[in-house]
């Protein structure tokens, strides 16, 4: 499932900056899967309360230093520090995403945003009580690498949090072929890892596996959602149809790709891993 040309991080950028209007119009601050504990909620409550739920595993409170690893428009780092008083440092290759993350206030400690690649950065070694990744695994050009670095970063006692789309471990040569790839092509995902492997980088790197979670069947409706937005937008976002019919667009397939998505995990080939693991056991 690897998919690495050496520009790895341009090309996530430029796919994130020229679809900066898409994904907002479709997905708002927060470019993430809600999870839903139960039918009543609402998209945005979904999406918060799965952020909610990343800070109870961090354990954040007052105080907390966080190194937020993808952290898109800043909305979980805003929630972070409004709710809860932490620390965010948060990073983001895309230029549009950090431009509207600088703009937006927030009740709390500011968050820090870094314009630049998470495994080019200069923190120093134990400067943070927890590492969060969600969903930005999979576009990082050498994944085994941001378990090293978490674990650099993380004082003793420390935690990391990652929600991380996966392959099934059993998945068919005509799912890889017909979804899997043509998703990480699309969506410009350096792979898929399976969660045998999450769990063996997390060791690899010295840090302590708490829990490795498969909660595919509490976020799936995220597609559903979005799907029903994008049917809705076709018929009232001139921007939006134009992307999806011209044929010279470097970013088009994504936006047909969200069906392959919705397939792959009703089918349950494309799984959503949730692992937390600590430093010093």
């Amino acid at each position: 499932m690897a998919n690495r040309p050496k520009n790895r991080a341009e090309r996530v950028a430029g796919h994130y900056d020229r679809l900066d209007a898409f994904y907002r119009r479709l997905w708002g601050e927060h470019l993430h899967h809600g999870l839903w504990p139960s039918a009543s909620l609402s998209p945005g409550q979904a999406v918060r309360h799965l952020v909610r739920r990343v800070a109870q595993d961090a354990r954040i409170a007052v105080g907390t230093r966080v190194c937020d690893v993808g952290c898109g428009y800043g909305a979980p780092a805003r929630l972070w520090a409004s709710e809860y008083g932490a620390q965010v440092t948060g990073f983001t290759v895309s230029e549009a995403q950090y431009r509207q993350a600088c703009g937006r206030s927030v009740q709390g400690p500011p968050p820090v945003y870094q314009l630049q690649d998470f495994l080019a950065h200069d923190l120093p070694a134990e400067s943070m009580d927890a590492v969060i990744g969600i969903e930005s695994l999979t576009h990082i050009r050498e994944p085994k690498e941001v378990f090293r670095e978490a674990a650099r970063l993380l004082r003793p006692g420390g935690r990391l949090v990652l929600c991380v789309w996966m392959a099934a471990p059993n998945a068919s040569r005509g799912a890889r072929r017909w979804l899997l790839d043509p998703i990480c092509e699309e969506g410009r995902l350096w792979g898929l890892p399976t969660a045998s492997s999450l769990y063996r980088w997390t060791e690899e790197a010295g840090l302590s596996v708490e829990q490795l979670d498969d909660l595919t069947s509490r976020v799936r409706r995220t597609w559903t959602v979005v799907l029903r937005r994008v049917g809705r937008a076709l018929v009232s976002d001139p921007l939006l149809r134009r992307v999806l019919v011209d044929r010279s667009h470097p970013d088009r397939a994504f936006a047909w790709t969200l069906l392959r998505i919705w397939v792959a995990q009703h089918i349950g080939v494309l799984r959503y891993g949730w692992l937390v693991a600590t430093q010093g056991g």
